[in-house]
């Protein structure tokens, strides 16, 4: 009979928990810049993505697609902020929860020059740890 194995302490500061595996991938689709972060580029938990046509910089967080009906509350950590978000339902489809943003939001800033690393939390997920990276900054230049 197995036994189970306790999961390790939550580390006290956000910036020492481990890495959420993947790597980040830019790619364009249609007049749209995109960055994705997973284990594949088919499978990502997280976009940022350049809505030029809209003026806005969208914020999106993998989920099931009956949560991405209703709002959920979700945080943003850098190391220079930490910012309370919500998704919008009607942009949040295909199993998706969509934080939409302005393009000067200092947020973004924040994201893509956080010291190595920026969490993403929200409800009923595992927080995901994701490294800063030039892609960030290329999505977010695209619409200024």
């Amino acid at each position: 009979m197995a036994t189970a194995v306790p999961l390790p302490p939550a580390p006290a500061d956000w910036r020492d928990a481990p890495q959420t595996g993947g790597v980040w991938t830019w790619s364009r689709l249609d007049s749209r810049s995109i960055v994705a972060f997973g284990a594949s580029r088919t499978n990502p938990v997280m976009m940022l993505t350049c809505d030029r046509t809209n003026n806005r910089v969208e914020i999106a967080r993998a989920t099931d697609p009956l949560r991405a009906a209703s709002a959920s509350a979700l945080r943003l950590l850098t190391t220079s902020q930490v910012r309370p978000l919500s998704n919008d339902p009607a942009l949040s489809t295909g199993g998706w929860l969509v934080v939409p943003l302005s393009p000067r939001d200092p947020l973004l800033d924040a994201m893509a020059f956080s010291r190595g690393r920026f969490a993403l939390e929200s409800e009923g997920h595992e927080t995901l740890y994701l490294p800063s990276s030039p892609e960030l900054s290329r999505v977010i230049e695209d619409c200024r």
